[in-house]
């Protein structure tokens, strides 16, 4: 088959979509992506890129066409320019260089705009879309707090009514999204229950001590965070966990990643004098990552108290599952729902910071093997529910479907 990825985030930068193009061409498909030059997540074009150079590449035998775009800078407005831009370039992109595909797929983890370019291609050359819905809209973008205007928000709503009337498979990654997404009165016979995956090299590592990541970590019983340090995210609620069991010297809160709460997170480690038990590593690649898991006794993930995020299964559940760790979580939904149902680990409310330090501490209190029986219950989930190629043959089939329509 013939596919046209549409995605504003592509290789270099680090995102799913990299992994589920590479799955394609794997399984024998002709892959081309239609994306931008690379900016996220500094707000600058990585090195090398500018507004007009390196408009095709070649990677992985993926055809790769890069649209100019505005760099997503460091404020609102720079941002919207970014999204906008690469709607409108795209679209006149994506007609003349992206030839005849059979299908279009479109990665959505934000904006919603990405699927503009699609739309328009659709109108001119009557290829089917699949859009893949990362991120609800408008819910992500008022759960963050990035719009407070009624008469903004009612022309979102309008712009994906638009966007999902023409559209004729929308993918989600979690079950939870087919309500809100229905309510734009779209048929349940256009949705599709579409995970997320994680990429081959979450595995786990034997022999951890001999990582280099070993000797960057503290010692004692690690709990790492991993990702987006965000308002999302409900970091209060792990720093206040900490603090409530900050006399157990041995409990270590690690962690990797950076956003817009990391200044907040290491202001805050200083004054409630956490620095013992609490430690900010820095970023790191998504290939590092399974090292570090495997040093970490347990893997946390939260979410904060919203309707919105209890919709959402946070891509980090399936890298976690991978790797063969058990989890601790405060968080509610979909979320909540696999950790329990995969019996991969301990999980209370979102927000609750008494009962993670809780959960914590019984964690900290089990034998290896009970912990070990935890990762091995979650790495099974994870080949039977989430597993690459399980979800790709499903895609097949999808794509298949509107092709021969």
């Amino acid at each position: 088959m013939n596919i046209l990825i549409i995605s504003q985030y592509f290789w270099p930068e680090n995102f799913r979509i990299n992994d589920i193009a590479q799955g394609l061409i794997d399984r024998g498909h002709i892959v081309t992506v239609l994306t931008g030059k690379p900016n996220y997540p500094e707000g600058r074009f990585y090195s090398g890129y500018h507004f007009f150079n390196k408009s095709r590449e070649l990677y992985n035998s993926i055809n790769i066409i890069r649209s100019p775009i505005i760099p997503r800078g460091k404020n609102k407005v720079q941002l919207a320019l970014n999204y906008l831009s690469f709607a409108f370039f795209a679209s006149i992109v994506g007609v003349f260089k992206c030839g005849r595909p059979d299908v279009i797929f479109v990665y959505e983890p934000s904006p919603i705009t990405v699927a503009l370019p699609a739309i328009f291609i659709k109108k001119i050359k009557k290829i089917p879309i699949l859009f893949w819905v990362q991120d609800l809209w408008p819910e992500s973008v008022v759960t963050v707090g990035a719009i407070s205007s009624r008469s903004l928000l009612k022309w979102l709503e309008w712009l994906v009514h638009f966007i999902y009337q023409r559209c004729d498979y929308i993918l989600t990654t979690s079950l939870a999204y087919f309500g809100p997404i229905k309510k734009f009165n779209v048929p349940e016979t256009k949705l599709r229950y579409f995970p997320q995956t994680a990429e081959d090299f979450y595995k786990p590592i034997e022999n951890a001590i001999q990582l280099p990541e070993e000797k960057l970590l503290p010692q004692g019983f690690r709990i790492i965070f991993s990702g987006n340090i965000g308002k999302a995210q409900d970091i209060e609620t792990i720093v206040n966990a900490a603090s409530e069991i900050k006399e157990y010297k041995k409990i270590k809160w690690i962690f990797l990643g950076d956003g817009s709460k990391r200044k907040w997170l290491e202001k805050t480690i200083k004054q409630y004098e956490l620095s013992e038990t609490v430690f900010w590593l820095g970023q790191y690649s998504a290939e590092a990552m399974p090292r570090f898991f495997s040093c970490a006794n347990v893997l946390l993930v939260t979410l904060k108290s919203d309707p919105f995020c209890s919709l959402a299964i946070p891509a980090k559940i399936q890298s976690y599952l991978a790797c063969a760790k058990p989890i601790i979580g405060a968080l509610d939904g979909e979320g909540r729902r696999v950790i329990e149902e995969a019996k991969a680990g301990m999980v209370t409310a979102s927000g609750d910071f008494k009962a993670l330090a809780s959960i914590a501490l019984k964690m900290y209190s089990l034998s290896a093997d009970d912990q070990k029986q935890m990762g091995i219950n979650g790495q099974t989930y994870f080949q039977q529910h989430f597993q690459r190629d399980v979800l790709l043959i499903k895609l097949e089939n999808w794509m298949d479907e509107l092709r021969e329509q």
